[in-house]
């Protein structure tokens, strides 16, 4: 807008008059712009109490959406109902708005309605997901091995047996096998039955390992007996605890054993060891055992409150990342080299080292990292038993001499074991996979006719064939290993 109001040089020259005029204009502008927010200000009051009300209820169930994602548990438990509840009855105050025949409203509405009903049907998913199912059958399993070798064992049987240790070994293997998908409440779900398993393990190889000389004899000081006492408390304790991580027990909880532990290292404290060494050193080594289970205690606020159920950032993991994608670019500049033997050492030399740097790996007493790495070694190890068979073949080439018929037989067939190996490293995908089924005929192939070929009585070939089949099987597994989907 343009103010035509400067008088021009053959005017007379009023200042009071164009001054007074001046001020009125702008007045005049700026109550405009009042009126025009006032009137937003007041279509923003004037908003329909039905919308208002709408936008509320949206509000409350945005709240628990993170807790309908991350939901882990199964239908049947506490917290699926009660998030079930809550949102059931947000349902059923969206529907009692009344739209009084408005588009807008009934819009609104209907968009409020749809995001509860998702977040109801999310939570009916995650709880009864096939492999969240899966993870509650395993867990079954390891519960009903705890109530029948641990138990007894806590209440004076006579020992732990290998039996229960490679089932839980076993369990523990299959847990990690579980496909996740990525998925928030599958991962939590998967990490929260492993934690509760291993921990099971830790508690009963750590009290299988300790053989300590303790007791002391209670002629040693008065104080003895009271340590001696809160020791088998402990003892008792820990079989208590036990049945509580795996759900054994129902008539104890987590809380009341917590607080005992506490009272038990209250009344080690309180106790006068009068300066012996040898006293206080078993009741030192009493209360590490009490605060050992009392961190066992803390596991499941721990993983609810932390992330350590999604791998795909922890620290390890990211280191085993690190060496496997190292560990491809050495096979695929080896798979691709126009003049391979150039690169072998080098390479080799570079994988060792490779290994080396997975030795370095923290496990932190985790599965399913343990599981990582181990896959990760089998990779790099194939790779080199790759590298090792290319030289021995090349240099066989440059030595030829007379040999026995079977043993030109068994390398007849490692030179075909190389071909089909390098094929091996290269695939990626599954066992539904036509090239799958393909290499898994040819390694067959290829392990009958070693089981033809007759070492007539020849140590160096009956060796030779035997490490053969070694070869071809360890391909057959890892061809298996790359094929089975496995994730964090």
């Amino acid at each position: 807008m343009r103010f035509h109001w400067l008088p021009t040089l053959s005017e007379p020259f009023d200042r009071s008059q164009e001054l007074e005029t001046c001020i009125r204009r702008l007045w005049t502008l700026s109550g405009s712009a009042c009126e025009t927010e006032h009137n937003k200000s007041m279509d923003m009051g004037n908003q329909h109490p039905s919308i208002s009300r709408l936008q509320e209820i949206q509000k409350e169930v945005k709240s628990v959406e993170q807790q309908v994602v991350g939901f882990s548990g199964l239908s049947d438990d506490k917290n699926y109902k009660k998030l079930e509840r809550f949102l059931t009855k947000q349902l059923f105050e969206i529907d009692s708005v009344d739209t009084e025949g408005k588009g807008d409203i009934q819009q609104a509405r209907k968009r409020a309605a749809q995001e509860t009903e998702r977040l109801l049907k999310e939570l009916e998913q995650n709880a009864n997901h096939p492999h969240r199912i899966e993870i509650q059958n395993i867990f079954e399993e390891a519960q009903s091995l705890v109530r029948e070798k641990i138990v007894p064992f806590y209440n004076g049987g006579n020992c732990v047996t290998d039996e229960f240790e490679e089932g839980i070994q076993d369990i523990i293997l299959r847990l990690t096998h579980v496909k996740t998908g990525g998925k928030i409440s599958l991962r939590k779900a998967r990490y929260h039955t492993l934690t509760k398993i291993c921990a099971v393990q830790e508690i009963i190889e750590d009290c299988m390992k300790k053989q300590p000389s303790l007791p002391l004899s209670e002629d040693a000081h008065p104080s003895v007996a009271k340590i001696n006492f809160v020791m088998c408390e402990v003892n008792k304790a820990r079989g208590v605890l036990i049945a509580l991580l795996m759900g054994v027990n129902n008539s104890e909880t987590c809380r009341h054993l917590s607080c005992v532990l506490s009272g038990l290292i209250a009344d080690l404290d309180a106790l006068d060891v009068c300066g012996r060494t040898e006293i206080r050193n078993y009741r030192r080594e009493v209360v590490e055992d009490i605060n050992k289970l009392l961190k066992y205690l803390d596991l499941e606020e721990e993983a609810d409150t932390t992330k350590a159920f999604d791998l795909r950032q922890n620290h390890s993991i990211l280191k085993i990342e690190k060496v496997l994608t190292r560990m491809r670019e050495i096979k695929n500049e080896l798979l691709q080299a126009q003049n391979p033997p150039e690169l072998y050492l080098s390479s080799k030399t570079e994988l060792q080292g490779l290994i080396g740097q997975l030795d370095e790996v923290s496990l932190e007493k985790n599965p399913c990292i343990r599981e990582a790495r181990r896959r990760a070694v089998i990779e790099v190890q194939t790779l080199i038993t790759y590298i090792d068979l290319k030289e021995a073949l090349e240099k066989r080439k440059l030595f030829a001499c007379e040999e026995h018929p079977s043993h030109k037989a068994v390398w007849n067939v490692l030179g075909n074991l190389s071909e089909i190996q390098g094929e091996v490293l290269s695939f990626d995908g599954n066992r539904t996979d036509k090239n799958y089924i393909r290499l898994e005929e040819l390694l067959t192939k290829q392990l009958l006719a070693l089981d033809a070929v007759d070492p007539q009585g020849e140590e160096k070939c009956k060796a030779a064939r035997k490490q053969a089949v070694k070869l071809a099987q360890n391909i057959l597994s890892y061809l298996d290993l790359k094929s089975d989907e496995w994730e964090y």
